[in-house]
Order: structure tokens, then sequence, then C-alpha cells
């Protein structure tokens, strides 16, 4: 059973990475690592901070690789990819526009009248 199992995976797996890979499940690929790489950057940034922060890079690469996830959910014509990050890109913009507004309010209070 255990033999067969390993076999069936192995072929799961062959199937996936070998027989279906194509030019879109690489840019699948590469907009995964980069949607990923957010939780690096944030990472680093609150170690360096020893509290938890979360830098303008975080939301950066969170809507670079919800975009490149969107358009691969697109070409796949995946409804689950597709309404899963239409909605997550739009809540990481609101949240860049959050911190500008945030910004401006800050420097309007720190001039000098």
């Amino acid at each position: 059973m255990l033999m067969r199992l390993s076999h069936d995976i192995g072929l799961y797996f062959y199937d996936i990475v070998v027989a279906r890979f194509d030019l879109w499940a690489a840019f699948g690929v590469l907009a995964q690592f980069v949607f990923g790489a957010r939780f690096i950057v944030q990472w680093i940034a609150s170690e360096k901070a020893e509290k938890s922060v979360i830098p303008m890079g975080f939301w950066f690469l969170s809507i670079a690789g919800g975009m490149m996830t969107l358009i691969y959910g697109f070409a796949r014509r995946d409804i689950v990819i597709i309404s899963g990050q239409a909605l997550s890109v739009f809540i990481y913009v609101r949240n860049l526009m959050l911190i500008a507004k945030e910004k401006r309010r800050k420097a309007e209070t720190e001039l000098p009248t």
C-alpha cells in the first residue's frame, strides 16, 4: 500500500511540475515567489526594530504579487484565484493610501507656524 501511494504521489508531482508546466505555470510560480517575499521583508524589518512592523516594501510586494497572481488567475480562468486576489489587491492599495494620508497629516502638524 505504501509503495503504491509513493508511486501515485510521484506521478502526481511529475504531472503538475513537468507534464503540465508551461509559460503560465512559470509566471504563476514567479508570482507566488514575489508574493511570498513580502513575509521575508516583514520579518527582517521586525527583527531590526525588535518589534512587529509592516514596512512599505511589504505592501508593494503584496500589490505586485497580488496583481501577478490575479493575471495568472485570469489566464487560467480560475474564479477562486480571481475572486481572492481582486479584493486583496484593493486592500493592499487602500493600506498604502492610508499610510500616505497619515504621513501628510504628520507633516502638516510638524510644520512651524
